[in-house]
């Protein structure tokens, strides 16, 4: 009898967690939490967060609760691999991130293979939704359109300057940086420089002299901003007196702290900052509330949350694959950037990238604005 008793009691326990375990729909949250990049990782972190709070207090995804799992890829895309193979062991259905494009590509095949569906909010290289793989989106912008407007701006602004067209050679950097110049080129526009460095590197002394030597007056940087802030203050160090001009990799204020007062009148581009938009004001102050500035991909991150509750609300289900099928058919939906429709690859119908300027702001910090 104390055998039996005990059987019913395991039983009730396995259904009540099976039941537990059923009621929640677990999201992967991927990127560089530690590391240099890690100012990125946190955007992903607090945006996917927050979003996932508020799904939650609303009902969660179709009657279930969202509970996240973060992985910590450190900007590598072998440590990037090791955190999609955790997530498919551990049961994950749906992940936000990566913030890289070099360890968003190679990631994304393993959640194809496994069954996962994958929205990055920062991942540019147009690679990540070229293969025709089932489960890839993207709340952000491509480098082809980045690249398109960075290019057509330089030739347009700075048509009789020197430009270098510097790059970190990975997949994002170097990628921004040749979609650049080779629409910079096709306006009639040629570099007088084209250089890689390597993720890392500290000293950019030499890269300077040979900038000060061939009268260089435009670093075009594709790259993160842990390296831009090291040029930018090491050129003004040196004599080199360059604007240099970036993209998205850039736009978190760890810039300025790095690069110091020279950060002034940097250039980069950018999509349209959601913290700006009116209908954003509450959700803006309640991170500021918190401690936390919504910067650059936050609020994208909170898109790639919103997204996967509409793909799962209109399939009304939350099998990635038929969510990954919805999401690609759904009209336009609201979200922090605005409408949101995905095309057949998974990339985002949004407005392009605008231009802005790093400048100080009454409270004595420099940020980054966009031009008027």
């Amino acid at each position: 009898m104390r055998k039996s008793l005990l059987s019913a009691v395991a039983l009730t326990a396995l259904v009540a967690f099976s039941g537990s375990a059923w009621a929640d729909v677990l999201i992967g949250v991927a990127g560089p939490m530690t590391g240099p990049n890690a100012a990125f990782g946190a955007q992903l972190q607090k945006g996917a967060e927050q979003a996932a709070a508020d799904i939650n207090a609303a009902g969660g995804i179709n009657g279930e609760q969202i509970k996240i799992a973060i992985g910590d890829d450190v900007s590598d895309p072998k440590q990037g691999i090791s955190v999609a193979n955790k997530f498919v062991a551990d049961g994950v259905k749906f992940v936000v991130g990566h913030f890289n494009s070099g360890v968003s590509i190679p990631a994304s095949e393993v959640y194809a293979e496994n069954g996962i569906l994958e929205i990055t909010p920062a991942a540019t290289n147009p690679v990540f939704t070229e293969r025709g793989l089932w489960n890839v989106f993207r709340t952000c912008g491509r480098d082809d359109q980045q690249g398109g407007i960075a290019g057509a701006y330089l030739a347009a602004k700075f048509k009789d300057g020197k430009i270098a067209v510097i790059h970190d050679k990975t997949p994002y950097g170097q990628g921004l940086a040749d979609e650049t110049k080779k629409a910079m080129n096709a306006a009639g526009v040629t570099e007088v420089m084209y250089e890689g460095i390597n993720v890392g590197d500290k000293d950019f002394g030499a890269l300077i002299a040979k900038m000060k030597e061939a009268g260089v007056t435009i670093i075009y940087w594709g790259g993160l901003h842990t390296e831009a802030g090291l040029i930018i203050r090491q050129a003004a160090d040196q004599g080199l007196k360059a604007t240099l001009v970036s993209g998205d990799g850039i736009v978190s204020n760890e810039l300025a702290s790095i690069a110091g007062d020279a950060v002034a009148g940097t250039l980069n581009t950018f999509g349209p900052d959601p913290r700006l938009n009116p209908a954003n004001k509450e959700l803006v102050d309640k991170f500021r509330a918190a401690g936390f500035e919504p910067e650059a991909y936050t609020l994208y991150s909170y898109a790639a949350m919103q997204s996967l509750a509409a793909g799962a609300a209109a399939a009304k289900s939350v099998d990635p694959q038929e969510v990954a099928k919805a999401m690609k058919g759904l009209a336009p939906f609201p979200t922090v950037l605005g409408d949101m429709s995905f095309d057949e690859k998974g990339d985002p119908k949004l407005p392009g990238y605008i231009m802005y300027e790093w400048v100080k702001g009454d409270d004595g910090k420099y940020t980054y604005k966009p031009q008027m």
